[in-house]
């Protein structure tokens, strides 16, 4: 079986807190939640994806991909995936 590396890529992203203390807040995440494909929920923010609807809870990564794709990460899967730049 061939083996493949991950292409160096730049993303957005930032963690959501879930609070009114919210810091970080892109712009993109906010036009998501405009146009239907980010709500809220109790359990946290559903964000539609092109593999489905995905729930991320407080504390996770929310992502916005190179094509323009948003979707959230759990925490330990980001940082052993992504490096600040």
């Amino acid at each position: 079986m061939a083996k493949y590396r991950k292409k160096p890529v730049v993303i957005d992203a930032f963690r959501w807190t879930g609070d009114l203390d919210q810091v970080e807040v892109p712009v993109w995440i906010v036009e998501a939640i405009k146009s239907g494909d980010v709500r809220f929920v109790e359990e946290g923010m559903i964000i539609k994806t092109l593999e489905g609807d995905h729930l991320a809870r407080r504390g996770d990564y929310i992502i916005q991909g190179v094509a323009g794709e948003i979707y959230p990460c759990k925490p330990d899967i980001f940082e052993a995936t992504y490096d600040p730049v």
